[in-house]
């Protein structure tokens, strides 16, 4: 593969919103070049539901259709990731995953990743938070909408407490603990202060 298409594959990848977002620049350079290119026709299957897909699908060109029997389809563009929750788990998939026209993905199979997490434990960490983030997303999308981020609501000043007033109108020196402090150094000091 070319450096040229290397650079522009890196650049659809690191501009995707809902791709591996925590991945660096140094990390997608990583990636890019320890990942198989794929090419698949439209109606081909990346991710069959009911088999292990032992790695990530990384789309760059064309969109797949997630194919879920019960809740029908969801498109995945350019930049975005499929086959994690398999890989993740590793259980058969739970979906399919069709190239709706055709499709260019980077793979990257567990052993490859595994070998680069360990020279790179730093983007292995950013690559775990990312799909954390797409299935943290991904899940939100299936509950319902997200809640809306809203301005953190400034806390009320303590009001007072009836029963505790009581107790210091009666004893002055539970008021301020520094009197009381003092008194007790004055009762050492002076015997005659001792009750």
């Amino acid at each position: 593969m070319s450096k040229g298409n290397q650079q522009q594959d890196v650049s659809v990848l690191s501009a995707a919103k809902r791709g591996l977002v925590y991945l660096t620049p140094n990390d997608w350079a990583l990636v890019a070049d320890k990942a198989a290119r794929l090419k698949f026709k439209p109606g081909d299957l990346l991710v069959t539901q009911g088999k292990r897909t032992h790695g990530v699908y990384l789309l760059l060109k064309g969109t797949a259709t997630v194919q879920i029997p019960s809740m029908g389809t969801h498109v995945i563009n350019p930049g975005e990731a499929c086959g994690e929750i398999s890989f993740l788990d590793e259980l058969p998939a739970t979906a399919n995953v069709a190239a709706k026209e055709e499709v260019e993905v980077y793979y990257l199979d567990r052993p490859t990743l595994q070998s680069v997490f360990e020279l790179f434990p730093h983007l292995g960490s950013r690559f775990y938070q990312s799909l954390a983030a797409i299935l943290s997303r991904r899940l939100r999308e299936l509950i319902g909408p997200a809640p809306e981020k809203s301005t953190p609501v400034k806390p009320e000043p303590a009001k007072p407490d009836p029963s505790k007033m009581e107790a210091s109108k009666k004893d002055p020196l539970q008021k301020d603990p520094a009197k009381f402090d003092s008194a007790k150094d004055s009762a050492k000091k002076d015997p005659s202060l001792k009750h």
